[in-house]
């Protein structure tokens, strides 16, 4: 291996990478690499997460090159022993001979294979504390310019992990995490899908691939021990995640494993944000501003804002106030139009009338929870109504006894007994009971 110049140690004193705050350190790699098959152990593939996590993805070091210190490094790996830099020296030997990323990106009705060696140069001295490592270019568009499918987790949740299949497992549970929590915030994809996110599914065929083990662990019994069970353990123990599975069995084999991904509750970490360096946070957080933007010129333009602001149901601060008005249109307008669907624009009109009306020493102002309430209350003896009154019901046709019942009768099929008539009967004179007597009055 080369050494390292003076020279080029004087010109790089600047990009030394420091795990000082480990806690502000991200890892940041394609969803390809994270599917991709690791011919490597548990120390080549930390001391290559560890080097990815000082890459800028806005800034990519020059030559493919970062430099990290090796007292860092060795405080990274816990090793403290007289040993340590033979040790060293042995685990980088074994990741430039043997270890490589086999990686699977699909292509028209299959897979495009690429065997790829991600680090081919390490460098150093016995006399300095740099260590140079440099990034093969067949790697780097894994690793920088990543505008969609890609994962990124926390450098800190991978130091106490021992094993590579943990590490393995780990990058893939936040790869299906990461989409849960991106989607739940952003829609484009229906509730099932999103939940499937956070309960991924994996064969155990497609399991045995990506952590290397097709030749190894044949007997599932110790597949599942040595792979699974102390994966998931570490996973638990030392990550943010907690993490349960299922077994899927098709035939008399487990065919399958269901992941159950949760996020341990944490203290509030401002460092974790990087506002000032995380392109991806700062990004993130642009989309959501946008986003809110949008919903509230939407709800600004809304007939039902204007009809609130003639009742003096909402102010001008009211109006002024993003997260208000985003509220009122996510979580009350659409109630509104199911009034306007019973009652016409005119009823959404008498029903704020009456709200307004009744509204006298209300002093602690959270108009979305106030109107959301009276709204919610009403809509139920409007459906009512509609059954026993049908000349009310201007703007639709009646609803039918067994169109009402299913609001009201969770097991409700379409042809009823009478002693189900007459339990829905008696539900709705508790619930006029309850109208009158609490809460708001009902027009």
């Amino acid at each position: 291996m080369n050494s390292i110049s003076k020279n080029e140690r004087k010109n790089n004193e600047r990009t030394m990478c420091s795990l000082k705050e480990i806690e502000k350190r991200k890892i940041v790699e394609h969803n390809d690499l994270i599917t991709s098959v690791a011919k490597m152990d548990k120390v080549p593939l930390k001391i290559f997460e560890l080097a990815v996590s000082c890459i800028d993805t806005d800034n990519p070091p020059k030559n493919n090159t970062i430099y990290l210190s090796k007292a860092e490094l060795f405080a990274f790996f816990k090793v403290d022993d007289s040993n340590k830099h033979h040790r060293f020296k042995e685990a980088i030997a074994k990741m430039q001979e043997q270890a490589f990323f086999e990686i699977r990106e699909e292509k028209d009705k299959g897979f495009k294979f690429r065997r790829i060696l991600p680090i081919p140069e390490v460098a150093w001295t016995d006399y300095d504390d740099k260590v140079m490592i440099r990034f093969d270019q067949a790697i780097m568009p894994y690793l920088i310019d990543l505008k969609q499918s890609f994962t990124q987790y926390a450098l800190s949740d991978l130091v106490e992990l021992n094993s590579k299949y943990s590490i393995i497992l780990y990058k893939w549970l936040s790869m299906n995490y990461n989409q849960y929590e991106h989607y739940s915030v952003k829609g484009g994809r229906r509730a099932e899908q999103v939940e499937a996110y956070r309960n991924p599914s994996i064969t155990v065929k497609e399991l045995r691939t990506i952590t290397d083990t097709v030749n190894e662990h044949k007997h599932f019994p110790h597949f599942e021990n040595r792979v699974l069970k102390r994966g998931i353990e570490e996973i638990n123990a030392h990550t943010s995640f907690n993490v349960t599975y299922d077994k899927i069995k098709k035939g008399r084999s487990i065919d399958s494993i269901v992941f159950h991904i949760t996020k341990k509750p944490v203290a509030r970490n401002d460092f974790y944000k990087l506002e000032e360096q995380d392109p991806i946070y700062l990004q993130d957080k642009a989309e959501r501003e946008g986003k809110q933007q949008v919903l509230f010129t939407k709800a600004m333009q809304s007939p039902y804002t204007k009809l609130l602001g003639e009742k003096w149901l909402i102010n001008f601060s009211d109006t002024q106030d993003i997260p208000t008005m985003v509220g009122l249109l996510e979580k009350v307008y659409p109630l509104y139009d199911e009034l306007k669907e019973a009652r016409g624009l005119k009823g959404v009109e008498t029903h704020l009338s009456y709200v307004a009306s009744k509204q006298e020493g209300y002093s602690k102002r959270n108009v979305v929870k106030y109107l959301k309430t009276a709204i919610e209350g009403y809509l139920p003896t409007v459906a009512l109504q509609d059954l026993e009154q049908p000349e009310r019901a201007n703007y639709k046709k009646p609803r039918s006894l067994e169109e009402v019942a299913k609001d009201f009768l969770s097991d409700y099929q379409n042809e009823t007994s009478e002693a189900e008539k007459e339990e829905l009967r008696r539900l709705k004179a508790e619930i006029d009971k309850k109208l009158r007597g609490e809460g708001l009055d009902h027009e």
